[in-house]
């Protein structure tokens, strides 16, 4: 593990992050294509082709997702993350420490419990998984916004350290 605080993201990391970001936006957009076939599997009947197809593009990228997120989460504990712009005010720094907690945790538990649902017909896995889009959809756009806010108003390299790697570390 590291005990101090690199200046940047390694090209892996960032490359996961984006890798990852583009990933839950497109299971946001698109997940509802499980839904068909979910009904059909909960019912004891047969799923057409099609809908199958756009079952398992929903399941197969969500384990993705989980894979990547599990390599990405290896990398920060193993290279780190930069520290805090200077100046950040004690709540900037919880709210950021908040979202980031939310979001590892929501990139772990929606494919979990999307898994457990779909491979175990655990059901309440399957609300839960349901629940929770709402929540990630709200946190992805929580984070967007702070990185934002901290690039054109803080002035802070937040923003651009997710974006270009940093040479030699």
């Amino acid at each position: 593990m590291v005990t101090s605080s690199p200046r940047g993201y390694t090209a892996t990391q960032i490359f996961l992050h984006w890798v990852i970001a583009a990933l839950v936006v497109f299971q946001v957009i698109f997940g509802d294509w499980i839904k068909p076939a979910y009904r059909a599997f909960r019912r004891g009947t047969e799923a057409g082709a099609g809908e199958l197809f756009q079952a398992d593009v929903h399941v197969y990228v969500g384990v993705l997702v989980l894979v990547l997120a599990i390599a990405r989460l290896a990398l920060r504990l193993v290279h780190g993350a930069p520290a805090a712009p200077a100046g950040e005010s004690a709540v900037q720094k919880r709210i950021a420490m908040a979202t980031h907690l939310i979001l590892y945790l929501i990139i772990f538990l929606m494919p979990v419990s999307g898994m457990m649902a779909w491979y175990g017909g655990i059901h309440l896995a399957g609300e839960l998984h349901e629940t929770a889009k709402p929540v990630i959809i709200v946190v992805v756009f929580l984070h967007a916004a702070g990185a934002l806010f901290q690039h054109f108003v803080g002035k802070t390299d937040v923003l651009t350290r997710m974006l270009r790697p940093v040479k030699g570390e």
